[in-house]
């Protein structure tokens, strides 16, 4: 005799992840914390970063140069629209050409829900959230690591940041000098 009742299939756990919660200004903020390459202290960076002139990019005003890369330091207040507070730290961010100044880091927990974002976000907003989560009764946003500078903003800052002198071998393969 066969029961009717089979057994069903345990539900699957949910999918955890580590994240980092961070201060910007007055805001809390999560990013995973597999983004994160490294968090140095605004200390241990100043005489590494150069800073950058007549950039209309207002939220960067320093670039880093690492043996591999070049990143460009945005201020997480003034990218999120904040009031600019005293920044104490430094992501330097993987498979991004951003690191992240931000004051300070809360704590870092898992993170067992991403929701989607409502309609309310929208245009670059968009660009700028993974989703959202709620940690101890507070929804907090789920930065994007990728979102931070736009292509636009990186060739505007890549300009900036390495000019092409006249006269040069690439300048005269390019056209731009004689």
């Amino acid at each position: 005799m066969s029961t009717a009742s089979a057994t069903l299939p345990a539900a699957a756990p949910p999918r955890t992840e580590q994240i980092i919660l961070f201060r910007s200004s007055i805001q809390i903020f999560a990013i995973s914390s597999g983004s994160v390459q490294e968090v140095r202290s605004v200390d241990s960076l100043a005489g590494s970063a150069s800073e950058l002139n007549n950039s209309s990019v207002k939220k960067v005003r320093h670039v880093l140069r690492r043996t591999d890369r070049t990143l460009y330091v945005v201020n997480a207040a003034l990218h999120f629209g904040l009031r600019p507070s005293p920044a104490a730290l430094i992501f330097l961010l993987r498979r991004s050409r951003a690191a992240l100044l931000v004051d300070g880091i809360e704590k870092m927990t898992t993170m067992t829900r991403l929701q989607s974002l409502p309609p309310a976000f929208c245009n670059e907003e968009r660009l700028w959230y993974r989703g959202l989560t709620v940690l101890d009764q507070n929804v907090i946003p789920v930065v994007n690591p990728l979102g931070f500078l736009t292509n636009e903003e990186l060739a505007e800052l890549d300009a900036i940041a390495n000019p092409v002198a006249p006269g040069s071998a690439l300048a005269n393969e390019s056209g731009l000098a004689l």
